[in-house]
């Protein structure tokens, strides 16, 4: 393989394996060559602002932009550039120099620091995630609505520490899916008001390089950009990017959750879901009969990665001084990675999600053969109502698990005890040990959840979302 250019070493970037790790949008997001174009497009409106309030002359302005429009930096010569001066920046800045037309060159990063110019450009990939991230999340809630509304009265087993616990609506679990959800859009609009802002403020954040004119060229220089105007420099305060990759991380792991669960519920011995399955999808190279649950499990993978972004990014809190490089080399891995990882995963569990089969007739004959087990609470508050509840609670006990350890019947022996008989009538019996008799509010809480979930969709069709 001596024609190989090996420049596809990120599993990410696998033509491959990538599109399991990464997706289109984040791959366009966090390109090596728009990296650098962006860097270029920030010191085009630094340019413009600085020459809106005088601080540079207008034509000069004018010609960087020209160059940074016209892309004709050699980013050959720019990658060769980084490598010999060992700066990030540098050799990109002498390339706009030189696409400048005249003597515009000498004003181009004029007053800015370096980190300057990447945080700025970094707060704009993750503003671009942040609406890839919401447009997912929106057609996740839009599916996850109609799910619940179908589903609202799905009668299941409910289970606690993989037991079965008591009777529930499958309805009910995907409106906790549904909810938790929500909670991460309204975590990301209030991310976006702090994270998504510009970075301005030189060497060690007194703006000394623009004189006394730097809070004025910051506001015209984030307006440009579409940025919030911080209150000061944040060069070595990382609290805004960790914020970024925790909650995106947070994101990831609630698609794990989701996915995890329809992986358990579609085990064989459960039978209660179905993912999807298209012919000619290969599980096994050796068993030809497996189905397996690929992409469940590739959700939990990319949370676990995910979690593993979060981490580095905590770590690069902690930096020295004004200004310290170690926190920035650990962040530019763990935005893009999260973002890949985040992405990825809200991408494939919404095409789970899109061809999930809900097998009812099975949940609700996993329920009804849990009885035993899952109407234990309304046979101890219906005894409470004769005996009181700490009474009942330790007949329910004696009699539940004699029966479990002899493997019997509840019911039967329920039937045979006379401090159960002269209480409860064996109708009343027969109604207790229906689990769809036991609900509670299950239907009224799907309801509220649906409600609150069509209601933030409305938002963001009327254009009053974080994005």
């Amino acid at each position: 393989m001596t024609d190989c250019a090996h420049s596809r070493a990120q599993i990410g970037d696998s033509r491959f394996h990538g599109h399991n790790y990464s997706t289109p949008a984040s791959r366009r997001i966090f390109c090596d060559d728009c990296r650098i174009r962006r860097w270029t497009g920030v010191e085009a409106a630094l340019a413009e602002a600085e020459a809106e309030i005088g601080l540079i002359p207008a034509e000069a302005a004018h010609a960087i932009a020209a160059a940074v429009q016209a892309e004709t930096i050699d980013l050959d010569a720019v990658a060769l550039g980084i490598r010999r001066t060992s700066h990030s920046l540098v050799a990109v800045l002498g390339g706009l120099q030189e696409a400048c037309d005249g003597d515009a060159g000498e004003y181009v990063h004029y007053g800015a620091t370096t980190q300057d110019i990447q945080d700025t450009g970094q707060a704009l990939e993750m503003r671009a995630v942040l609406d890839e991230v919401d447009a997912e999340l929106a057609a996740l809630i839009a599916r996850l609505v109609q799910l619940a509304k179908a589903e609202r009265d799905t009668l299941m087993t409910g289970r606690t520490h993989a037991r079965p616990a008591l009777p529930t609506t499958f309805g009910l679990k995907v409106a906790s899916w549904l909810d938790e959800l929500l909670r991460h859009t309204e975590r990301l609009e209030a991310v976006r008001r702090r994270v998504v802002v510009a970075q301005l403020f030189g060497g060690v954040g007194t703006m000394a390089g623009f004189g006394t004119s730097g809070p004025l060229l910051l506001d015209s220089f984030a307006r440009r950009l579409g940025l919030g105007v911080p209150i000061v420099g944040w060069h070595v305060s990382r609290d805004r990017v960790a914020e970024f990759v925790v909650s995106l991380a947070m994101v990831a792991a609630t698609s794990a959750r989701i996915s995890e669960e329809i992986s358990i519920l579609s085990r064989p011995e459960f039978g209660e879901l179905e993912q999807g399955f298209t012919h000619g999808h290969i599980g096994s190279s050796t068993m030809p009969h497996k189905r397996n649950p690929e992409s469940c499990e590739q959700v939990v993978v990319l949370a676990r990665l995910a979690r593993s972004s979060a981490t580095e990014s905590l770590e690069a809190m902690i930096g020295e001084h004004e200004r310290d490089g170690r926190s920035l080399r650990m962040e530019w891995p763990a935005v893009a990675n999260v973002s890949h990882s985040t992405l990825a995963a809200l991408s494939v569990v919404g095409r789970v999600l899109d061809g999930l089969k809900v097998h009812r007739g099975r949940m609700a004959e996993a329920a009804r053969g849990s009885a035993d087990s899952i109407c234990s609470e309304a046979l101890m508050l219906a005894l409470a109502r004769h005996i009181g509840k700490q009474s009942a609670h330790a007949l329910v006990y004696e009699l539940s698990q004699t029966a479990q350890t002899s493997g019997g019947s509840l019911q039967e022996a329920l039937l045979a005890s006379p401090q159960v008989t002269s209480h409860l009538k064996a109708e009343e019996l027969a109604d207790v040990f229906d689990p769809g008799r036991y609900l509670g509010s299950a239907g009224p809480l799907v309801d509220a959840a649906v409600g609150a979930a069509e209601s933030w969709l409305s938002r963001q069709e009327g254009g009053g979302g974080g994005g």
